[in-house]
């Protein structure tokens, strides 16, 4: 896979100049590096929504810290309520989110073996998706479409329409 820069230069994903320019401007305390895997790393629906207390639950059973970015959502959701798994309850649903986008919540998120992935280092821990299959049905998050499309920003509302 080649990528084409803003400045119109071609470059392999695996090439190191690709990681070089990426960092150009950064200062000393960012990390940069690019995860490379021959499998698909797209879902299977346009936005992935997940709850903070769904990521703390599986953390609390696991008895590790779990970095959200493990579930690759879109929008990580902040609910009332403390626990975990309550997004199950919007399937059917339709959601506002910040002043414009609506979704409708389609169907549970069946999880892969990336949530297994650490974002930062790509190591591998088999723990997590087995957690999640045997205490969840393999589940975790939702999958939502989008009916009006808006640009979100973090701290956005949500709200439930119906």
């Amino acid at each position: 896979m080649d990528v084409v820069t803003p400045s119109g230069a071609v470059v392999a994903v695996d090439d190191p100049a690709l990681t070089e320019m990426l960092c150009e401007g950064l200062r000393g305390e960012n990390h940069l590096t690019l995860v490379r895997s021959d499998r698909a790393l797209t879902d299977c629906r346009p936005v992935s929504l997940i709850s903070l207390q769904t990521v703390r639950q599986v953390e609390e059973e696991l008895g590790v810290p779990i970095d959200k970015r493990r579930f690759r959502a879109n929008v990580y959701l902040d609910l009332e309520s403390d626990g975990g798994f309550a997004e199950d309850e919007l399937v059917g649903r339709r959601l506002r989110i910040g002043p414009s986008a609506l979704v409708m919540v389609l169907e549970r998120d069946p999880r892969c073996k990336m949530i297994s992935l650490d974002p930062d280092t790509g190591e591998h821990d088999p723990e997590v998706l087995r957690k999640v299959a045997k205490a969840h049905d393999n589940f975790a998050g939702v999958y939502c479409a989008v009916l009006v499309e808006g640009v979100l920003t973090k701290g956005d509302s949500i709200r439930l329409l119906d």
